[in-house]
């Protein structure tokens, strides 16, 4: 009976290699094609993949929580010989399993970066070991050059560098090994001294990150490092837009079976604020701006957990109102059950933060890269203030909020973030209350 491969399939666009969850089955089990035979996780989102064929395997080559690159082969299933050719799907990407083969060693790859960096475009890697994209982004951020990479044991097949290398080696890194003469401009190494944590024994306990709080926590710094932050604020008046939510919510849930809730209201507005100021969707990528055509809203949404996962609106300006809280509604519903599909979290070009949800006034939220801003509602509030009438000026009851736009300022200066954010708050507060379902 021919034995066949059974490999990493790709994820999508930006994902290169996955960590392994968990095994359903083991070596002399029989599995049958589509049924699920491993389960395993990247920086989006954690995945089940089926077996394209029906056999009994013969052969499990890496175990729970390895890294595997996209197109390793996981193990070797001994098949009848029918059922081989069936497609493995993962998200939006159909590959047949046998197809997809392991990349190319990069010895004379030139990965585009950025010139100020120790890795750049100019140069060459002198050693056979496969260098992933994931890796080159990784040794940019920490400013491991090509000599000090090298250095590092891979532990994957054949020698290859992963991303738990990559960091065991930093934990213990005393000094870094120069590529290039230290030039008078670069900032000095800090000795200022890591605090140290008072622990009392019996009282203090000890929480280990788990695997998406790490990634968010090095997203998050990984950001801060990588962008200027400037966040800006206005207040506005959201009297009328709530007045109509409150009115219409019980009749637009009766005719299309979806609740009403703010949020699709807020993506409807910064979708057409952003087809207004253009420049605010956009990625940077190394002296070039890219600018996005499409409006995909990304959804900071909490998780049971206490982590964060941004689920996105694709194409939010071409969605009618009920299709955008239908879209909202589903991947609200999807994160909290941990159903979200991988192309459900990715290809975000702007993101918002309803920091209200949790009672808070306003927030200074950090930039969702690659992107290069990033808008928080406040909480709704009713207080009284100075309205204009034509009786003149007087006091009355008013819905307040606070919107806060975090922004690159490498791209975005105050100009273009303070016109849009007033754009997204202008069209909150002239929402037409006579508006009919």
């Amino acid at each position: 009976m021919p034995i066949v491969e059974f490999k990493m399939p790709k994820m999508g666009e930006s994902i290169s290699e996955a960590t392994i969850i968990n095994w359903t089955k083991k070596v002399g089990d029989f599995v049958e094609a589509e049924e699920t035979l491993v389960e395993v996780a990247t920086d989006k989102v954690d995945s089940e993949i089926p077996s394209p064929f029906s056999g009994t395997i013969t052969e499990i080559r890496f175990g729970k929580d390895a890294i595997v690159a996209v197109g390793e082969v996981l193990a070797l299933i001994e098949t009848d010989g029918r059922a081989a050719g069936k497609k493995i799907t993962i998200g939006k990407t159909e590959e047949a399993s046998e197809k997809i083969e392991p990349r190319a060693k990069t010895e004379n790859a030139q990965p585009t970066t950025d010139n100020s960096q120790p890795i750049t475009k100019n140069r060459q890697l002198s050693s056979d070991n496969f260098l992933s994209p994931l890796i080159i982004s990784i040794a940019q951020k920490e400013n491991l050059s090509i000599e000090e990479l090298q250095t590092i044991p891979g532990s994957g097949t054949d020698g290859r560098i992963q991303k738990s290398d990559v960091f065991n080696y930093l934990k213990n890194r005393k000094y870094p090994i120069q590529s290039k003469p230290t030039t008078n401009n670069q900032q000095p190494t800090t000795n200022y001294p890591k605090p140290k944590i008072s622990f009392v024994e019996g009282k203090d306990r000890i929480i280990e990150m788990d695997r998406m709080r790490k990634m968010i926590a090095d997203h998050m710094v990984y950001s801060k490092q990588t962008s200027p932050h400037v966040t800006s604020y206005i207040e506005v008046d959201v009297t009328n837009l709530v007045d109509w939510r409150n009115k219409y919510k019980d009749d637009f849930q009766h005719k299309h079976n979806e609740k009403l809730t703010f949020t699709p209201i807020f993506v409807h507005a910064v979708a057409k604020g952003i087809q207004d100021f253009p420049l605010i969707n956009v990625s940077v990528d190394d002296k070039n701006i890219i600018v996005h055509r499409d409006i995909n809203i990304g959804m900071a949404t909490a998780l049971p957990s206490g982590n964060l996962i941004v689920p996105v609106v694709k194409n939010a300006n071409e969605k009618s109102l009920f299709e955008l809280a239908k879209t909202v509604n589903h991947l609200a519903q999807s994160s909290r059950n941990n159903k979200l599909k991988p192309e459900e979290i990715q290809g975000s070009t702007f993101t918002i933060s309803n920091v209200g949800t949790f009672g808070s006034l306003m927030g200074t939220p950090i930039i969702n890269q690659p992107e290069v801003a990033i808008l928080a509602f406040g909480i709704i509030k009713k207080r009284p203030e100075v309205i204009t009438t034509e009786k003149g000026d007087e006091i009355a009851i008013r819905s307040m909020m606070y919107l806060s736009l975090s922004f690159d300022h490498r791209v975005v200066d105050g100009f273009l973030g303070g016109s849009f954010l007033r754009k997204v708050g202008d069209y909150l507060e002239q929402f037409d209350h006579n508006t009919t379902l």
